[in-house]
């Protein structure tokens, strides 16, 4: 899936450094909602130069195989990302994460985005599991989780410290390669 996957609503493909603007606007507007589980994400695209850093950073892992960040975009302005990420070639592992627009939540867009890096993992990369991990209170991301047939294995006892809290429990969710 290096190259887009693209339907009737939006496209999800490789950031390029054209989406820097839109990346950079859409982390900003954001902030509030992100800011507890993707810190560093925020973090890194602080600025137009950071976003436009981050994008080369991330084409270059999409490169070398190491993440796979992809854009959920819609008229070319980036509404979410959907990243597999944590890869481990010789377990053949790997972990999505996820995140879109306050104001795109709720179209199963980012169901169908997660089912569709799903396929790639597994069909392109040979990945035999994936795992999502989220917090029990993101109702709207078990609901993903469960959508694309991930099953809840088990909590992960204080797996994320978001900036100025303590750290949280997670709920891990798994989904194994089927022939």
């Amino acid at each position: 899936m290096t190259e887009s996957r693209i339907n009737s609503l939006f496209a999800l493909e490789p950031l390029t450094t054209v989406d820097t603007p839109a990346l950079h606007a859409f982390l900003a507007s954001n902030k509030e909602e992100f800011h507890r589980f993707f810190p560093i994400t925020l973090v890194q695209n602080e600025t137009i130069e950071a976003s436009e850093n981050f994008i080369q950073n991330k084409s270059e892992q999409i490169k070398l195989r190491t993440e796979f960040t992809f854009a959920l975009k819609t008229n070319k302005t980036v509404v979410g990302l959907v990243i597999l990420k944590n890869l481990n070639w010789e377990l053949r592992r790997g972990e999505i994460a996820y995140c879109i627009d306050k104001d795109y939540q709720g179209r199963g867009w980012i169901t169908r985005a997660v089912k569709d890096t799903s396929v790639f993992a597994f069909n392109d990369l040979a990945l035999k599991t994936l795992e999502i991990i989220v917090h029990e209170q993101n109702k709207a991301s078990v609901r993903v989780a469960e959508k694309c047939e991930y099953e809840w294995k088990k909590t992960l006892l204080k797996a994320h410290t978001p900036p100025k809290e303590e750290p949280l429990d997670m709920e891990l969710y798994e989904r194994s390669y089927e022939k």
